[in-house]
């Protein structure tokens, strides 16, 4: 498997231990952290398999950190590339836009020309609309840790396998 890079925000407490998860799953040393505040164009290119962790703020928006990355990643040529992207929100306290980052990135992602992979069902949330989802699908690992914190382990476990399947 080629390597992946890994990108997220070091300094968030959620969506970094949900990496270390992810990483944990993948069991190899193939896999690298990058701290998406940091990074740029050719650390970003370097990797043919990418998985993005982006929590979800406020009504439906990125964080300031991938907003910032964004003018770059429009510039860029993803075709070869395959994106995987983990996303966390709270369905509960906002179920209009539960994990809305997913579908920003993702929608990106494709427009550049990469392929997304890691779609996961979206039955077993309870929520009125997300960016993020594609027919039954996310498109992406939706994860709400204020609600639902006793699934993500096992969702964390189904996803990394499809994904090693993907990324092979």
């Amino acid at each position: 498997m080629k390597k992946i890079g890994l990108f997220y925000s070091f300094h968030t407490q959620k969506t970094a231990k949900v990496a270390e998860k992810i990483q944990k799953a993948f069991d190899e040393k193939g896999i690298e952290a990058i701290n998406v505040e940091e990074v740029d164009e050719k650390t970003f290119l370097k990797y043919d398999n990418l998985i993005l962790g982006v929590p979800t703020w406020f009504d439906g928006e990125l964080p300031n950190y991938w907003d910032e990355f964004v003018p770059a990643i429009e510039e860029m040529d993803l075709k070869g590339k395959k994106v995987a992207i983990y996303g966390l929100g709270d369905q509960v306290n906002y179920p209009e836009n539960f994990c809305d980052g997913i579908g920003i990135l993702g929608k990106l992602m494709e427009q550049q020309g990469a392929e997304l992979v890691g779609f996961v069902s979206a039955d077993d949330y309870n929520f009125e609309s997300s960016r993020s989802v594609r027919g039954d699908k996310f498109a992406g690992l939706a994860l709400d840790q204020e609600n639902q914190a006793r699934k993500t382990n096992k969702r964390i476990e189904d996803w990394v396998a499809d994904l090693k399947k993907s990324f092979s």
